[in-house]
């Protein structure tokens, strides 16, 4: 599973990050913007926990509620417009997407969870494919779970968290959509997310606001990925 935060290090090479919210002290930029600048592809879809392609090294997992904007996410960080697809449509992801970064890590869409008007047994499938896919994937090294920074935590939300606690899967929560609030809301979000954090021992410790429009944050969050390769 992934390593703990304090066996991170910045390798020594290139530009470190200022200590600061989501930032480890020393924190190395380009190595992350390096790993992400490599060519990205989408290479296998499942919808089902017997159709997972077999392990290509390192996961990455990308979770969070119906329309918090993984899709988006995942392509401000591989610096594609449409490498995952992006929806206004909440639920449209129906199956686990995976990604092949550069042969060195796996970045893996996953369905949104908690969208109450998705029809009763599709939602369970959903659920039922992601809490399996979590609990049972040997190379997953860490979920990114994200959070709509305008929208309060949801039930949902903390029933996943509690569900990653449980299955001793380190996650890093990191706030999407965050251009969309006025600064003093985003770092009342920030506490509040970094509060909840420490309530939860699987959880990463530092969390990362992040805007797919405008770029905040996406260089930290490359930089911490790139930790696990």
């Amino acid at each position: 599973m992934a390593m703990s935060p304090a066996e991170h290090n910045d390798g020594g090479l290139g530009p470190q990050a200022p200590a600061g919210p989501g930032q480890s002290p020393g924190l190395d930029l380009e190595l992350g913007r390096l790993l992400f600048a490599q060519s990205c592809r989408f290479f296998f879809a499942a919808q089902r926990l017997d159709q997972l392609p077999a392990p290509l090294g390192p996961e990455i997992a990308f979770a969070g509620r119906s329309n918090v904007g993984k899709s988006s996410l995942i392509n401000a960080l591989t610096g594609q417009n449409s490498l995952a697809r992006a929806s206004n449509q909440p639920g449209r992801t129906k199956q686990l997407n995976f990604f092949n970064l550069g042969d060195r890590l796996t970045l893996v869409d996953m369905p949104g969870y908690g969208y109450a008007q998705a029809a009763k047994e599709v939602k369970r499938d959903w659920q039922g494919l992601m809490f399996d896919y979590l609990r049972g994937r040997p190379d997953l090294q860490r979920v990114v779970l994200l959070l709509d920074a305008r929208i309060e935590v949801k039930a949902s939300d903390l029933a996943v968290m509690n569900l990653l606690d449980r299955a001793a899967v380190t996650y890093h929560l990191v706030i999407t959509k965050a251009d969309g609030v006025k600064p003093p809301a985003l770092a009342a979000k920030i506490a509040e997310v970094e509060r909840l954090a420490k309530k939860h021992p699987a959880a990463y410790p530092e969390v990362i606001a992040t805007s797919s429009e405008t770029g905040l944050g996406i260089d930290v969050l490359r930089a911490h990925l790139a930790t696990l390769v």
